[in-house]
């Protein structure tokens, strides 16, 4: 069974930081590739970032580019997002997610799914 555990999550005023973490047990955690998503109140999951299995390709959504940074370390099973310069459209539930084979870029083809952590970004 594999299991993502997301954490990190919290109040923070505009500006400033926070440091996800998503940790994975249960199988090979390089062989996949891995995603942070998220989704605000009312509105659609959406993409926010993308790690290769090797970590050497990142993706991300045009708005955090520049103050959101992906990084993996395979010997600890753990996927990482910091988040800069944070701003009340931040604020959603933060979902990191596991893809195997291709298809990184699309959402419902990801194979597990942690519980969330919330970022709420005071204005």
């Amino acid at each position: 069974q594999v299991q993502l555990v997301e954490s990190g999550g919290g109040l923070v005023q505009a500006g400033g930081s926070l440091r996800l973490s998503c940790a994975v047990s249960g199988s090979t955690f390089s062989s996949y590739a891995m995603g942070w998503f998220r989704q605000a109140p009312g509105k659609e999951r959406e993409f926010v970032a993308i790690i290769s299995r090797d970590g050497y390709m990142k993706y991300y959504r045009d708005s955090v580019k520049g103050r959101f940074t992906i990084s993996r370390d395979n010997a600890k099973n753990t996927v990482y997002l910091q988040m800069n310069s944070l701003t009340f459209e931040d604020t959603a539930v933060y979902y990191c997610a596991a893809k195997s084979g291709p298809g990184i870029f699309v959402q419902n083809e990801y194979d597990y799914w942690g519980q969330g952590t919330q970022v709420t970004v005071s204005s």
